[in-house]
């Protein structure tokens, strides 16, 4: 299944004129820990499959949907059955403005199954299975509607979350709405200002609360402290520049808003399981 393998990481090479990729899979042969930067999701249409991401072991049964989010370490062992793993073009996804929102439900693996929810469950099933039908037409709109599918999936999904945080923050619709809006904006502000130095106090002023209210609540809003936050947007930044072999790394550690190399690199292997020179010599090999 895996056509190009450098190191860990897979280059998706897709169709032509298609930017999505579907494998029904049959086979039985274990597929090493690799990653890239599709979305991939995959639903066991006969017999269980393993997935390991990040060292956690998903159990995967028949008609349930996992969620891989782009850049995470996993691996497959030798299973005999049958599988779809769909992987689109994060680009697609997660370069438009407008998806942002949705595409927070990305933040982790998610193992979609009726203990989870029975209807998001239901329309993960049938996205996976329409994906099948519309990857095997010859419809000029079939990428079209593909991802229209995955999107409403995506917005399901971040709907459920949401749900959950307002049971988790006890809170009403106008409240999480609150949240919605003001964290909305934090966001924005950070995915801006990452390179800088960003307080506690800058943040709290941009979400209009105190700095102690706007810690604890976004925390729980966001399902990481800020601090986690910025670091991840600045991982995230320093991954671009790591791809350009001309920037050192003690200059993608800068730009990207590290303070200093001992910080990257710590930060960079806890959040992406490599060190930032490994990351770059996988980029080297493709």
């Amino acid at each position: 299944m895996i056509k190009h393998l450098s190191g860990d990481f897979e280059t998706v090479e897709y169709d032509t004129k298609k930017y999505a990729m579907l494998y029904d899979n049959v086979e039985t042969e274990p597929y090493p820990v690799h990653w890239h930067n599709a979305v991939e999701l995959i639903m066991p249409l006969k017999n269980e499959y393993s997935v390991t991401i990040s060292d956690i072991e998903y159990t995967v049964p028949e008609n349930d949907v996992l969620i891989v989010p782009p850049g995470e370490l996993h691996s497959m062992p030798a299973m005999p059955g049958r599988r779809l793993i769909f992987q689109c073009d994060n680009c697609i996804l997660g370069e438009v403005p407008a998806l942002e929102p949705v595409m927070r439900s990305m933040h982790a693996p998610v193992l979609i199954n009726a203990d989870l929810d029975k209807e998001l469950h239901v329309l993960a099933k049938k996205t996976m299975l329409d994906i099948h039908a519309l990857y095997n037409s010859n419809s000029e709109l079939a990428d079209v509607k593909i991802y229209m599918k995955v999107i409403e999936l995506f917005m399901a999904l971040r709907e459920y979350q949401l749900e959950q945080q307002k049971i988790v923050m006890d809170c009403d619709d106008e409240k999480i709405d609150e949240y919605s809006e003001k964290f909305g904006t934090v966001l924005k502000y950070i995915d801006t200002n990452y390179m800088y130095d960003i307080s506690l106090e800058q943040l709290a002023d941009v979400a209009g609360y105190s700095k102690y209210h706007f810690s604890r609540i976004f925390k729980q809003y966001n399902s990481m402290s800020y601090l986690q936050y910025i670091n991840a947007r600045r991982t995230k930044a320093a991954e671009l520049l790591l791809l350009d072999p001309n920037i050192p790394i003690t200059d993608v550690a800068m730009r990207s808003g590290f303070k200093s190399l001992t910080t990257f690199n710590r930060i960079f292997k806890e959040i992406k399981h490599c060190t930032p020179t490994d990351f770059k010599k996988l980029y080297a090999l493709r």
